[in-house]
């Protein structure tokens, strides 16, 4: 099994920050940060 990434907080900020002022998909930002979607869409 692999081991299990960890992001800092300033990494999910900023994250969090692009899909707010882009006007892009959940799916595209995180192709964007080579992480899943599901991932990502569990910050909101």
């Amino acid at each position: 099994m692999g081991q299990r990434r960890r992001f800092s907080a300033e990494y999910k900020r900023e994250a969090v920050a692009m899909l707010e002022a882009r006007g892009v998909t959940v799916s595209q930002i995180a192709a964007d940060l080579g992480i899943g979607a599901n991932i990502l869409g569990r910050c909101f």
